[in-house]
């Protein structure tokens, strides 16, 4: 413990961080892993300004300063433009560390940061084959954003922070990112605002979900590449054994639709309920709610920030074999990692663990496992060491 203290305890620090929108109202796990880290850093006596796209104007009860540059609604040259002309206004002190979060945004203002200060890029994922995954780009754009934006951004920082083992790989393989730059550090959650405060029943009732029928939940970008549908496709099997069984899907995208009408051709309209977007406030309350939470990620899931979300609140969760996801349960509750990402992989792990087949964690055990690893307050201080060192 005494190493620990001495390890973290350096002197308050100037931290300027550049990320992308402003949580809540711009929802999403880069964007709450931005918020709660800044927040944290400030409780350390840290000054923070955190830089990014259609940011508020800082309101009287947030210590991070905010500085907006740019309206995220803007054609995307118009933004960079933006965010660069804004950044060079608005600098007045030299920051003792720079923290960048989004290769997009930082490109414009490379050039603008001082030289002698430490750049860490967290590298959350890669942003150009996530855009090919989701074919909404053509491929001389994807290879802009990889080639032009992403790799020229990476050769200006000094270090990297990844939430993965599975992330570094990609940032060393595919950004030739020497491991010696690159540290491994988790996400974290916040254990006082995700915990077991409610029963399930408690829960059910107050979200007004069903009392008396096995309930998965599952909160996803609704994007191919998190794997809704193949979750619905595994509903239908697990129905024929489990009739009763109820899915709630919390999350917005460009599929809904599709999955909407994909769950009514398979018969899935009394299993199944689209919540859309899930309040901040109701989130603990709906994994609380569930017997299972369920992450079917298909590819590029460089953490999985809602498996700890869940396991903080006491529910056990099913995963995909995908990205970090399996680091975070592998030496907790291994047998809850299916055997691959196929539909009949995932019908198969969920059916095990509703019908008990498999052991699962206590709502006690996955709320410890949580708070020993992924306590933000500790994650943070990790994250701090990297950015001052």
């Amino acid at each position: 413990m005494e190493d620990n203290k001495k390890k973290y305890d350096l002197a308050p620090a100037s931290i300027l961080t550049l990320g992308t929108g402003w949580f809540p109202k711009t929802p999403g796990g880069l964007e709450r892993y931005i918020y709660e880290l800044t927040h944290k850093l400030v409780d350390t006596q840290d000054q923070v300004e955190l830089c990014g796209v259609g940011l508020p104007e800082t309101p009287e009860n947030t210590p991070v300063k905010l500085t907006n540059l740019a309206n995220p609604d803007s054609p995307i040259w118009q933004r960079l433009s933006s965010i660069r002309t804004n950044f060079q206004k608005t600098r007045v002190s030299r920051p003792d560390a720079i923290n960048l979060h989004f290769a997009l945004y930082s490109f414009p203002i490379l050039d603008l940061l001082p030289k002698d200060v430490p750049i860490t890029f967290n590298f959350h994922g890669p942003w150009a084959w996530e855009s090919k995954q989701e074919a909404v780009n053509k491929k001389l754009s994807i290879l802009i954003k990889k080639y032009l934006v992403e790799k020229n951004t990476y050769q200006k920082c000094d270090r990297f922070i990844v939430l993965s083992q599975a992330f570094g790989k990609i940032l060393h393989q595919d950004y030739q990112i020497p491991w010696s730059k690159i540290h491994i550090i988790p996400g974290g959650v916040d254990i006082n605002r995700f915990q077991t405060n409610l029963s399930p029943q408690a829960a059910r009732i107050q979200l007004d979900w069903p009392t008396n029928r096995p309930i998965l939940f599952t909160s996803r970008r609704l994007v191919h590449r998190m794997g809704i549908d193949k979750l619905l496709q595994a509903l239908a099997i697990i129905k024929q054994t489990i009739p009763d069984i109820w899915l709630a899907i919390a999350g917005r995208g460009h599929i809904q639709t599709m999955l909407q009408q994909q769950a009514i051709e398979l018969g899935l309209e009394n299993n199944i309920k689209f919540l859309g977007f899930l309040p901040d406030e109701q989130l603990p309350v709906a994994y609380q709610a569930a017997d299972l939470t369920v992450m079917p990620s298909q590819s590029f899931e460089g953490f999985g920030l809602a498996v700890i979300e869940s396991l903080a609140c006491g529910t056990p969760v099913v995963c995909t074999p995908v990205g970090g996801m399996p680091e975070i349960l592998q030496n907790f509750s291994p047998d809850l990692i299916t055997d691959s990402i196929s539909v009949e992989s995932i019908a198969e792990k969920i059916e095990q663990a509703i019908l008990q087949k498999i052991a699962l964690p206590t709502r006690e055990e996955c709320r410890n496992y949580t708070v020993k690893n992924y306590d933000w307050t500790n994650i943070s201080q990790q994250v701090r060491q990297v950015l001052l060192s």
